[in-house]
């Protein structure tokens, strides 16, 4: 068991042998250390290594000890510079915090009425112009919602009160403004549609509110173009299906509506949710910036997204019983999918067009329409404003076809 056996006969000896062998190694690690500092700089000037380091010498210190001894003590430090922090350092002060302060009412003994604002909730945000003395913040549609009014954080710990210019719940964006005037750092958006599966990425936001402001954190694309349903207005039935990049870089909730970069430090995503749950872990979702811009433009422009309209309430056929399939619909029997007209705004689009209560869409320039989520992801994604459009439809049995100009309006 070598020199570690106390046992051993030859302890005494052996303890020599180690004291001598002990010293060698103290010097050679000394030694060591010695060539290692000399030798970064070396190896990251001759881009041997895959980051810069620069020392930065600081005034040596003297210190004396109780036999009157001088030590003199130098300290060495480096400046490390990688893709990684040349990102964040072009990228990071535009990420802002965002407080959602909403009233609250409570009754005194006096029964009077009074208000309290209280923070409702904490995000991110991502300063990306500035222009005219303000400045224009990106975050999430639920980071802002129900706000009785907003306070930006800036990276310095600034706070400055903001005016919500506009806010879309189907694409969970809202843009916000603010004085320009403490604003340091304006980010800029790369594009999306170039990223590759594998491709770094880094997350930088405020999760679990202000103690945590500025947190960053890196990881990778996961995955493009996927799909997550979204239910709008909560009552169990999926009403649309979010495009998202998917990374396993930490977001946590705060992170909501902060930037996902690229290591050339351009913003490529807005960090928007995580799938929770208890056999998940690493899965964090971002809305890919090249979808986000047209709605960022719409928003700070008019306050609304300008979404083509047809003026119909609907209803996906497959959320109808059978028997009234049959009975109410008239559909053929075989014809299980579409989307039923439960009523026709009048003088809309779809009004002009002929279209009827209870008749069911079932294609649209062509594409097969299967349900609500099918439909709405035809005209918001690949249909304008002005354009015409092409349906087919049944009505009391028979196959139909009809066309619509659309125009701008309340969205489905």
């Amino acid at each position: 068991m070598g020199y570690y056996d106390d046992h051993s006969p030859n302890r005494s000896s052996g303890q020599k042998g180690k004291g001598g062998i002990f010293i060698a190694s103290l010097v050679g690690a000394i030694l060591g250390a010695i060539l290692v500092i000399i030798a970064i700089p070396a190896l990251s000037n001759n881009g041997l290594l895959p980051y810069t380091v620069q020392p930065n010498q600081k005034t040596a210190e003297t210190t004396t000890d109780n036999t009157g001894q001088q030590t003199i003590h130098k300290q060495v430090a480096y400046d490390v510079k990688t893709n990684t922090t040349n990102a964040i350092d072009k990228t990071a002060a535009a990420v802002v915090g965002i407080n959602n302060i909403q009233s609250t009412s409570f009754w005194s003994d006096s029964d009077n009425g009074d208000n309290s604002d209280e923070t409702a909730g904490t995000g991110s945000g991502v300063i990306y112009k500035q222009a005219g003395g303000k400045a224009y913040v990106v975050t999430n549609h639920h980071v802002v919602e129900g706000a009785t009014r907003l306070e930006v954080s800036l990276s310095d710990g600034t706070k400055l009160p903001a005016k919500l210019l506009g806010s879309d719940i189907w694409s969970d964006l809202a843009v916000l403004q603010i004085d320009a005037n403490k604003v340091k750092k304006i980010a800029e958006f790369g594009d999306s549609d170039s990223l590759k599966i594998g491709e770094p990425v880094i997350a930088i936001g405020n999760p679990l509110g202000p103690t945590f402001s500025g947190s960053v954190t890196q990881g990778i694309i996961s995955g493009l173009n996927r799909t997550i349903p979204v239910d709008i207005d909560q009552d169990g039935v999926v009403d649309w299906q979010s495009e998202v990049l998917q990374t396993d870089a930490a977001i946590n909730p705060g992170n909501s509506g902060g930037a996902l970069i690229n290591m050339a430090g351009q913003v490529v995503g807005i960090n928007s949710m995580k799938i929770a749950q208890n056999a998940v872990e690493g899965i964090g979702l971002s809305i890919p910036i090249n979808s986000a811009k047209p709605i960022i433009d719409d928003l700070e422009k008019y306050g609304s997204v300008k979404r083509p309209y047809m003026g119909l309430d609907l209803k996906s056929v497959d959320e109808i019983p059978a028997y009234y399939q049959q009975e109410a619909l008239k559909l053929p029997r075989d014809i299980t999918y579409g989307v039923a007209i439960r009523q026709v705004v009048p003088g809309s689009p779809a009004a002009r067009a002929g279209l009827q209560e209870l008749d069911v869409i079932v294609e649209m320039d062509g594409q097969k329409i299967n349900d609500v989520i099918d439909l709405r992801q035809h005209l918001y994604t690949k249909k304008n404003i002005g354009e015409k459009m092409t349906i087919k439809y049944y009505r009391n049995g028979k196959l139909r076809e009809t066309s619509l100009t659309l125009t701008s309006d309340k969205i489905q």
